[in-house]
């Protein structure tokens, strides 16, 4: 494959980002790669120095994302939990559509529900209909929230509290998950490979775990109790404006919500992990929610204790890269 591969936002983002895991991997097969950034910094930096062909530009100034498409046949276009979504899905697929793309990988949300969870959800849907009008080759993959999210929400009240705080309800209903990592292999394995896809659309559900699941595979993994408490939608979302935008607790809220009032049961309406699809496009076994949080440890670290804190848990929680 002579020409690159556009990844867009490839310096990737706080938590769990695909976008950073696609540029690397598909370097690491070989294949030329060109990386959209939104501004040059370390992160840019560091992809230069894998091989990358880094390029500055923003999906919402058609202008640069009609330079950024330029000679390219193959795309993965990601757009972060924030305003623009809809602008810049337009702007990519009317470029992608002037350049002939072959394929388009385009990282969505799970759409297998009659109702809608959140607003931003709604937009991925459309925006999903969006690329298939535009004729440029889109494949779906529609993910719902990822490991690296969990991590993230409680990796502050499980070192100082042993608890796990969400809007999660009772503790009792589901909440589909899935690894950035394995959403990243899964377009990797596309993009790299010499035939196109056979469908349009994948569902990637990994794990459809409880809150109280959650909990109790912390607590044995950890060797402590790790309980979870719920608390309301306004209690979560003052303890998270900080530190994501308006946009995503929004979205967030919205989500929990549905999750938590629709009571869905494992394999039903829809919901049923998809692991065999997933190994199937990568060749590799998928990572379970365990397996991700014990990556996290080390042996020597996971017996030591520090000021009576737990070194493994400061180090299974920390920031997700």
């Amino acid at each position: 494959m002579s020409q690159p591969i556009l990844v867009t936002g490839a310096a990737g983002g706080p938590q769990g980002s695909t976008r950073r895991f696609v540029t690397q991997a598909l370097i690491q097969r070989g294949l030329p790669v060109r990386a959209l950034v939104h501004k040059l910094d370390d992160r840019s930096d560091r992809l230069s120095e894998l091989g990358a062909e880094v390029i500055e530009g923003d999906l919402l100034n058609p202008t640069s994302t009609r330079a950024a498409l330029q000679g390219i046949r193959r795309a993965y276009f990601t757009y972060p939990v924030a305003d623009g979504l809809m602008e810049a899905t337009a702007i990519f697929a009317q470029a992608a559509r002037e350049v002939e793309t072959e394929l388009a990988v385009n990282l969505s949300q799970l759409q297998n529900t009659p109702e809608v969870p959140s607003f931003r959800n709604l937009q991925h849907r459309l925006a999903d209909q969006i690329f298939n009008w535009a004729k440029v080759g889109a494949v779906h993959l529609h993910a719902p929230p990822f490991y690296e999210n969990v991590r993230a929400m409680t990796a502050k009240s499980i070192p100082e509290q042993a608890a796990i705080f969400l809007p999660w309800g009772k503790g009792d209903a589901i909440f589909p998950l899935v690894g950035a990592e394995d959403v990243g292999r899964v377009a990797t394995a596309l993009l790299a490979s010499e035939s196109t896809p056979k469908q349009n659309a994948y569902d990637l559900i990994l794990e459809m775990p409880t809150a109280i699941e959650i909990a109790n595979t912390l607590t044995t993994l950890l060797g402590r109790p790790i309980r979870y408490v719920e608390i309301t939608d306004e209690q979560w979302a003052q303890t998270v404006r900080e530190r994501i935008n308006a946009h995503a607790v929004d979205h967030l809220s919205h989500l929990w919500q549905f999750f938590r009032e629709s009571r869905f049961r494992k394999g039903e309406d829809g919901f049923r992990a998809t692991t065999g699809e997933i190994r199937t496009q990568t060749g590799i076994e998928p990572q379970t929610l365990e397996q991700f949080f014990r990556r996290g440890a080390s042996g020597e670290q996971a017996t030591k204790i520090a000021e009576g804190l737990d070194v493994k848990i400061k180090t299974l929680m920390r920031t997700a890269l």
